[in-house]
């Protein structure tokens, strides 16, 4: 009799823990977890947000998606999505769609992400602006070119897509990669154009050069440190760095304006100011993730959202990474615009106003650098919103 009522005990206890057990593992995912650079935004008014969702919608069918607009488009206030659609194809020939989770070539937006990842080592301390390039590649001539002027585009050096287009310095029958933009400059094939800091001049080689500084710090692969250091953390999904060798028959495609398909050239294997493959979705997650100050210390977000470049008079101006413009009234537009065989593309980022405007195409339009307009519906932006 005692060895039953211990073995209904036992039972009894051991079908307890279990309920237990499973209770626990029940309520686990249904915790509320939060991204590591979470932002909490006030809800926008629901009256508000549909008045916004029109007139968006209106600028997109009269502006944007005409002559067969190919790519996507998003609107977002406070990471609410106000507005998004998607149309056209990234194989025109197999007539493969374009939806939310189709990446698309970001062309020089490509540099707003290299930038983050330099940015957030120099908030970890593994970098400081004010280190010259030199001091990781010793091999390079140029002794006073440091990070900062690779960031903001006064370094002096002159663009790789047009000193390789010599004969005497590339064969533009082989592909070419970072590491040859690299030993050129290391080879004493080129001079500076400018004094180091003297002026601003955009230039896709300053970003080359950052792609290798990040494998240099990272010791891992361009694409596998934005990988790594980036898109995993932040959920980006649908965002790669476009390998030539391995993507080439499988990327979304670029066109012309008459969907006549642009080939692959030279320069395509180059990374870090280009070639990072990406959706409006995945962009609007780092975009939100900028707001926080566990992605950017505040001391050097207000260092990446400043001019740098004051030689010239006039409202454009290039911070770190990102672009600006700067009106008398005390408003700043930050942005940057793309544009990449047949791929356009826009990124905007009213920070005031916690607005995120993005356009991607993948074939040939200038439409998506009039997105800009749309920033008179959320602040005082010197625009408007024209009129058919």
């Amino acid at each position: 009799m005692n060895k039953l009522i211990y073995l209904l005990a036992t039972i009894f206890f051991i079908t307890s823990c279990k309920k237990e057990s499973n209770q626990k593992k029940i309520n686990i995912p249904n915790q509320k977890t939060e991204a590591p650079f979470h932002v909490n935004f006030s809800k926008i008014d629901k009256k508000k947000k549909k008045e916004l969702k029109s007139k968006i919608s209106k600028f997109y069918s009269e502006k944007i998606n005409v002559d067969h607009f190919s790519g996507g488009f998003l609107v977002a206030k406070n990471g609410e999505i106000i507005f998004e659609d998607y149309e056209g194809f990234s194989n025109y020939k197999d007539k493969k769609k374009i939806d939310k989770n189709a990446p698309l070539h970001l062309a020089s937006i490509s540099k707003v992400l290299t930038a983050s990842v330099i940015l957030r080592m120099i908030d970890e301390g593994k970098l400081q602006l004010e280190d010259t390039f030199q001091k990781y590649f010793p091999e390079f001539p140029f002794e006073k070119i440091t990070i900062q002027t690779l960031l903001n585009h006064r370094s002096g050096i002159p663009n790789y897509a047009y000193f390789t287009d010599k004969k005497e310095i590339w064969n533009k029958s082989e592909m070419l990669y970072n590491t040859d933009v690299l030993k050129i400059i290391c080879d004493g094939k080129i001079d500076l154009e400018f004094r180091p800091d003297s002026k601003f001049s955009y230039c896709n080689t300053n970003y080359a050069l950052l792609a290798l500084l990040v494998e240099k710090i990272s010791n891992m692969p361009f694409p596998e440190a934005m990988q790594k250091l980036l898109f995993e953390p932040l959920n980006m999904k649908s965002t790669y760095i476009f390998d030539y060798k391995k993507d080439k028959d499988t990327a979304s495609l670029s066109y012309k304006s008459t969907w006549e398909k642009i080939p692959y050239d030279h320069l395509d294997a180059v990374y870090g100011d280009k070639n990072i493959y990406s959706t409006p979705r995945d962009l609007l997650k780092f975009d939100l993730a900028t707001y926080s100050n566990k992605f950017f210390s505040d001391s050097l977000r207000a260092k990446i959202f400043k001019g740098y470049s004051y030689e010239s008079k006039g409202v454009k101006n290039y911070g770190l990474g990102i672009r600006l413009r700067e009106w008398e009234n005390d408003v700043t537009m930050f942005y940057h615009n793309g544009w990449w065989h047949g791929s356009t593309t826009s990124y905007l980022t009213l920070k005031k106003d916690t607005v995120t405007i993005i356009g991607l195409s993948n074939k040939f339009t200038r439409k998506v650098y009039q997105t800009k307009q749309l920033s008179v519906l959320f602040g005082n932006y010197p625009f408007e919103l024209e009129e058919d």
